[in-house]
């Protein structure tokens, strides 16, 4: 049992049940899955790989490695590359559990970090982030990250730790993690700018302070979890002591249910037409939106494209009054136009309305036969009910429709 709990080993969730004891296996199978989740040349995927290491050595932590951020795209990445990591990075960060670490490259300028911007927009209080400054054994001669490690150039409440990785050379000459981390004491305790903060600075700090500030964000956050379960308990308690005894044969019941979703279906119907819905459609008009602008844009548009000869207009007036004197002489002094010849014209006028009022019906009642397929959506899971419930809706409104146009 000894031998077991201090061998260190890893396991892949998508090869469960396998142990991996040689880490240099463990580095391949992730090239390995990325290149099968991705593709051979350069494809990007938000399925993360999950690995899990056990060691008597390491601190718990559960860490997410994000990638950085893509500017042009190569390969077989898509030309938004860059938004697609965005948005990948913002649904990890966004989360108010979790802890943001920012990593800088000592050796550019940190004001144009990408981390550190992304890091800001969701957590603009800083309460979440600590900053990793890395490659500063690379930096320019003459040149030092002192005022950042220091927190005074762009200050985080949870401050910056400086660290130094292998290099790609060591990497690929099999520099181990004991050899690694002790040239990185080293580095600190030698560098004139760092000496005075070796003891804040490289990855056993790093690891020390992750473990402490994550202990210290759970405490902190656990709290509102366990109300927010409590809250949820207590929700389900209700509803668990409401269909205690709920028979699912029970006729009352079955009656009682559709009555509901047959109101619900009226409520929903109702809010669309008004404007009152819990959704609301962004991508264009629909409901009591679409039918509003027919009445108000679509309509009067109509009207304009209506074809008016003033010429003609004035020489059936002239027809029409004579027509209705007769034999009798008409005066040219007249001040008013008779009844009769004025009817006659404006019914002639009225009749040119009939063409876009039935437009203008036909498309109110498509919209409102659209608005009734949408809101029978969410009786999808009863698709007898859905069915019924839209034809007879439906038809009651065609019946509508016909009378409606009846009356124009």
């Amino acid at each position: 049992l000894l031998l077991i709990f201090f061998t260190e080993y890893a396991e892949f969730l998508h090869c469960k049940g396998k142990k991996f004891t040689d880490f240099d296996e463990v580095r391949q199978e992730i090239e390995v899955e990325t290149d099968r989740v991705t593709g051979i040349n350069k494809g990007i995927s938000s399925v993360p790989i999950n690995l899990r290491i056990y060691s008597p050595h390491v601190l718990s932590l559960t860490l997410i490695d994000l990638p950085g951020i893509t500017k042009v795209p190569v390969g077989d990445q898509p030309p938004d590359i860059e938004q697609q990591i965005r948005d990948m990075i913002m649904q990890f960060i966004s989360r108010e559990n979790c802890l943001i670490l920012a990593v800088t490259p000592a050796n550019t300028d940190l004001a144009n970090s990408d981390a550190l911007k992304l890091a800001k927009e969701v957590d603009p209080q800083g309460l979440r982030t600590i900053g990793v400054i890395t490659k500063l054994d690379l930096m320019d001669e003459g040149t030092d990250a002192r005022e950042v490690l220091e927190n005074k150039l762009l200050p985080l409440r949870r401050g910056y730790i400086g660290v130094v990785n292998r290099s790609q050379k060591d990497i690929d000459g099999k520099k181990d993690i004991k050899a690694a981390l002790l040239a990185e004491r080293k580095f600190f305790l030698s560098h004139p700018s760092y000496r005075h903060m070796a003891d804040r600075m490289g990855t056993p700090y790093l690891q020390k302070v992750l473990n402490q500030q994550l202990t210290n964000h759970i405490r902190d956050t656990l709290p509102a979890f366990r109300s927010k379960l409590q809250s949820q308990l207590l929700s389900i308690e209700h509803e668990v002591e409401v269909y205690k005894n709920f028979r699912p044969e029970d006729p009352t019941r079955k009656t009682k249910a559709l009555l509901q979703m047959v109101q619900q279906f009226s409520v929903d119907f109702e809010k669309r037409i008004e404007g009152s819905g819990d959704q609301v459609d962004t991508l264009e008009l629909s409901g009591g939106a679409k039918i509003n602008r027919i009445f108000h844009e679509r309509f009067p548009f109509e009207l304009v494209k209506m074809e008016f000869n003033e010429k003609e207009l004035r020489r059936e007036i002239s027809y029409a009054i004579k027509n209705i004197h007769g034999i009798r002489q008409v005066l040219p002094t007249g001040l008013f136009t008779p009844d009769m010849a004025f009817e006659a014209i404006v019914k002639k006028q009225i009749v040119k309305l009939k063409g876009p009022c039935l437009k203008s019906v036909d498309l109110v009642m498509q919209e409102l036969i659209n608005t009734v397929k949408k809101c029978t959506k969410k009786l999808a899971t009863y698709p007898r009910l859905c069915e019924e419930t839209e034809r007879i809706v439906a038809g009651y409104i065609r019946e509508r429709e016909e009378k409606t146009k009846d009356q124009v």
